[in-house]
């Protein structure tokens, strides 16, 4: 049940921690000590990726902060922080924790039962002796509890606590529900908040049902006021959409657990950072990844807190690494080698010595390979794990230095070590390994060992229902299905090669120079084909008056036909000027050619300028969301997230347009419920409202899609927020039609509670619906309003540019 990931490793590399971690730890409260415990260690267990256990994830994370283990597993029998004997188990004396108890009856005896049933049962390791010591003790204290009435629940969940511990899930689980059933019928909160945590824990994240109770248990302790409790749990819940594949969720929730720690004024906010930083990362945000990377290791530095200063420079210097900055990325890297070897060893900085060293190859890869060598030499990797990273580090070292049978080699031990890791938490690194093995195969033109390897990408993915993606990953398969002729699919791939290149490498270029190169681009190549149609036009002066010379040559051959001589004369004559003329037409053929080149050109780039639009208002939405975890106020809140709806709806319709054949007008059914489908997904409606959209076929340029776009964002906004309170279930209707040629009607209606339509001067001074009658007015529109078992909004406009009159 438990890895035990040489906790002996982890903790021989410590070094008299540095003073300052306790100072940082003394400010807090009893509830911000454990809150801090279950933080850190939650942290550390998956950023360890399954190495270490849960419990030898909390000794490590007790043994940084100086803080007694006891205090992350008691049962509700704390007193104030001083419990009977917890000196004698801090320092391992179990006699005298033994000599103790013959001491003791009532409840005092029962705590001190419950605390060695605890040290036993969460020892780190899996031992068969001290689970039998905790089932006697934990079994003695329920019996005593159910004899005097006091503790009974304590000592229940702790024995339900020990059957799981022990693989007897079945067995446990009915104590739980036990301590559940009876808080349920005594209608005690606080007892049916702590036993649905301490069931909810244990389950698999997995398991359907542990997001459910873990969320009856934040709703408890919020109710109960016990706040460092209810985020507890909510950071549980956090981790399994983290783990089974709801990113965006989990980053909403990284992002919410942020305002909430500030709330409390916990300072200790830098795992939820450095996690942002990690989903950031991969998926592409590098703007906001480097803000809360930087922000991480400016809190330690500025608290002086470098407990697990290892995981926070690591992850800095993965931006950089990402960013091109390699130098800053090895320096970053060597200074988290250093924390992790001086002081406690989170089991992060092998990881940053892995990574300098992949960091030092891409300029000195014989200095990164001996640097290798040496450190691999004095600190020889533990854990299969570890050892697939440094045989995978070779292979790629290696191969730069295009030694391939080398390199062969050690892909090959990569291979044997990652077959051997079969947890979720590994997956991420052995795909990309397995990805890369695919590109070395491709890359010396092996196909089928490619191809191998690619399939072993897909069927990983298809195991872990987790996607896998990345730019070396697409040109493998480019050059897979180019080597076997499949050259459709060697297109897509490059496609998507150039994709995925542009969002990585574009980043660390200037944006307003690439505007400004954009439109000097545009500007000449319009320049260039104003010079083409020129000559195109004194090449057919110059061809019309080929043609008249053609036949005034024929006229004068028959005029002098007379003479036998001059016919011959004259046939040569118009044999030289029929090549000419051949030559000219063949010359304004070529220029045709180029000049409708040029012209896809110039289309071309300005859907590169639709699509550098989109991703600018795609960087805005991002700061504005970024902003919002400084920001207290529901109002300032609300106010950024319309706009991030407003920006978004402007965002699709460039989006619409660089991915679209036509780049001049909008296909409106597809728009409308893109749109329509990314508000149901932002205020996470499910099936509470639903929608109905009958939209006619029709294409609207720019100048109104945008406008229409806000008037539909704002109408669908205000249905869903103020049309159906109390959590009510509703319909959303858009219609879209035709009511006469070049004529539309645009509704928006509902079946909720309906709106004053009083026109008032307050009512239009309110933001929203300035901007819908501003909209209808930039329209050229007419705007009604009315109730009717609900709020119906009309708007009728005309098309302003018919696609009959654009075409000519």
């Amino acid at each position: 049940m438990k890895q035990f990931y040489s906790l002996c490793f982890l903790l021989s590399i410590i070094l008299p921690s540095l003073a300052q971690n306790s100072a940082s730890v003394a400010k807090y409260d009893l509830k911000k000590k454990r809150l801090l415990i279950q933080a850190s260690s939650m942290y550390l267990y998956n950023a360890n990726q399954g190495a270490i256990d849960a419990d030898s994830a909390v000794v490590l994370a007790c043994k940084a902060y100086k803080l007694p283990v006891s205090l992350a597993y008691d049962e509700g029998f704390n007193d104030g922080g001083k419990l009977i004997g917890s000196e004698f188990l801090e320092k391992r004396n179990f006699k005298m924790a033994v000599k103790l108890l013959s001491t003791l009856k009532g409840e005092n005896r029962i705590i001190l039962l419950l605390q060695l049933g605890n040290f036993y049962l969460f020892k780190p390791g899996t031992k068969f002796e001290d689970l039998e010591n905790a089932k006697i003790y934990i079994t003695e204290a329920v019996q005593l509890s159910n004899k005097i009435k006091k503790w009974q629940y304590q000592s229940l969940l702790l024995l339900g606590k020990y059957y799981f511990q022990a693989n007897n899930q079945a067995e446990g689980k009915k104590y739980f529900l036990q301590v559940i059933t009876e808080c349920r019928k005594q209608n005690d909160k606080l007892g049916l908040a702590n036993a649905l945590d301490a069931y909810g824990t244990l389950l698999s994240n997995l398991d359907p049902e542990k997001e459910k109770i873990l969320q009856e248990a934040v709703s408890l302790y919020a109710s109960l006021g016990l706040e460092e409790k209810r985020i507890e749990n909510y950071m549980k819940i956090t981790t399994i959409y983290f783990w089974t594949g709801r990113i965006n969720e989990a980053k909403k929730r990284f992002y919410q657990n942020l305002i909430d720690l500030r709330k409390i004024n916990f300072t200790h906010q830098q795992f939820a950072e450095t996690t942002i930083v990690f989903i950031e990362l991969n998926q592409r945000n590098i703007p906001s990844a480097l803000y809360y990377a930087l922000k991480s290791v400016k809190r330690m530095e500025t608290e002086k807190d470098y407990t697990f200063g290892d995981i926070f420079y690591t992850r800095l210097g993965d931006v950089y690494h990402i960013y091109g900055h390699n130098e800053e990325a090895l320096e970053l890297y060597q200074k988290s080698i250093k924390i992790g070897q001086q002081t406690l060893n989170s089991g992060t900085w092998y990881k940053s010595f892995l990574a300098a060293v992949a960091a030092l190859s891409l300029k000195k890869n014989n200095e990164a390979l001996a640097y290798l060598n040496t450190v691999t030499a004095d600190y020889p990797p533990k854990s299969i794990f570890d050892k697939m990273l440094v045989a995978f580090t070779k292979a790629n070292c290696y191969a730069t230095l295009k030694k391939y049978d080398l390199a062969e080699k050690y892909f090959i031990e990569m291979d044997f070590y990652a077959k051997q890791l079969k947890t979720p938490e590994t997956f991420r690194e052995v795909i990309h390994a397995y990805a890369t093995m695919s590109y070395f195969y491709s890359f010396t033109n092996n196909a089928q060992k490619a191809k191998l390897y690619a399939d072993k990408v897909f069927m990983l993915s298809k195991t872990n229902n987790k996607h896998y993606d990345s730019e070396i990953f697409q040109y493998t398969l480019y050059k897979i299905d180019s080597a076997n002729g499949n050259y459709l699919g060697a297109l897509e791939h490059y496609r998507n090669v150039k994709k995925l290149s542009d969002s990585t490498h574009g980043v660390s270029k200037t944006k307003q120079i690439d505007e400004l190169k954009i439109e000097y681009e545009t500007k000449n190549k319009e320049q260039k084909i104003k010079f083409l149609n020129d000559q195109d036009k004194l090449q057919k002066s110059e061809l019309q008056k080929s043609k008249l010379l053609n036949s005034v040559s024929i006229g004068s051959l028959i005029l002098l036909l007379i003479t036998i001589g001059l016919l011959y004369n004259r046939y040569r004559l118009k044999q030289r000027n029929h090549a000419k003329l051949e030559l000219k037409e063949k010359e304004i053929n070529q220029k045709n050619i180029n000049l409708r080149h040029l012209l896809d050109e110039k289309e071309w780039l300005l859907k590169e300028i639709h699509h550098r639009v989109k991703n600018n208002l795609q960087t805005v939405i991002s700061l504005l969301n970024s902003q919002s975890a400084y920001l207290d106020n529901d109002m300032a809140l609300s106010a950024i997230k319309n706009s991030q709806h407003r920006i978004h709806s402007m965002s699709l319709i460039h989006q619409k347009l660089y991915n679209s054949e036509n780049i001049s007008t909008i296909n409106m059914p597809n728009y409308i419920r893109e749109l329509v489908e990314y508000l149901k997904e932002s205020f996470s409606l499910g099936q509470r409202i639903r929608f109905e959209l009958k939209i006619d076929q029709l294409e609207l340029d720019v100048a109104q899609a945008v406008p229409l776009g806000l008037i539909l964002n704002e109408a669908i906004t205000n249905s869903i927020k103020y049309a159906f309170p109390d959590e009510r279930n509703g319909m959303i209707y858009v219609t879209l039609e035709a009511t006469t040629e070049n004529h539309y009607l645009l509704t928006i209606s509902d079946n909720g509670i309906g709106i004053d339509t009083d026109f008032s001067a307050k009512k239009l001074n309110s933001f929203g619906m300035s901007l819908i009658k501003g909209l209808s007015d930039d329209l050229e529109a007419k705007f009604s309003m009315e109730n009717n078992n609900g709020t119906i909004l009309k708007i009728e406009f005309s098309q302003e540019f018919p696609m009959n009159k654009k075409e000519k």
